[in-house]
């Protein structure tokens, strides 16, 4: 969707696409985050306690996404190097969850269901990579509808509609993590 939007091809509407460099530093930013993530939360919350760590990273993770759908720049430069600061600050939440939900499902379960309980948990991110995918599908799709309503998503190179369309995706993302800030809050702290 970036392409078509920052990259369009003069004359074959199916071939917007990323360079390669561009769409490598996206990825990249939000591995490095998430690799520095799982390296200072983890750190944190063995000496702060884990509870009210594992809640700023999950305040970082809708922080992350909703700042990549605020990207306010006006060229393509500036937003897809603002894209990449934002998912840089995503990733460091994702990150931080992963060693906080493996630590905290251990210490929770007992030792018979342990091992159950933690591939339970990262089972989960398959069901999230499913949901994302299905609310891209309903918000291009929403939008395509929409241009034929006179906005939005169409086969024509529309810009603003579809610039619309990709920040709504990236900021829904922050939902879910926003829904589960309450619950984390309610969990007692860990016993070691």
């Amino acid at each position: 969707m970036l392409g078509r939007i920052y990259y369009p091809h003069p004359h074959h509407s199916s071939q917007h696409h990323l360079p390669t460099n561009i769409s490598l530093a996206m990825i990249a930013a939000s591995l490095l985050g998430a690799a520095a993530g799982q390296l200072v939360f983890g750190c944190l919350g063995d000496r702060m306690g884990r509870r009210g760590v594992y809640g700023l990273s999950l305040l970082i993770m809708v922080a992350g996404s909703l700042a990549c759908g605020f990207s306010a720049c006006t060229t393509r430069g500036c937003v897809l190097g603002s894209l990449a600061v934002f998912r840089f600050a995503l990733g460091v939440g994702i990150g931080g969850d992963y060693p906080l939900s493996a630590t905290i499902m251990s210490e929770f379960a007992n030792r018979n269901t342990r091992g159950a309980f933690i591939a339970g948990v990262f089972s989960m991110q398959g069901f999230g990579i499913l949901a994302s995918s299905m609310v891209t599908v309903v918000v291009c799709k929403i939008f395509a509808v929409g241009s034929r309503a006179g906005g939005g998503l169409s086969d024509q190179h529309t810009p603003a509609g579809a610039d619309v369309a990709w920040r709504v995706i990236l900021m829904l993302g922050a939902v879910p993590a926003a829904l589960t800030y309450y619950w984390r809050m309610l969990m007692p702290e860990t016993a070691r």
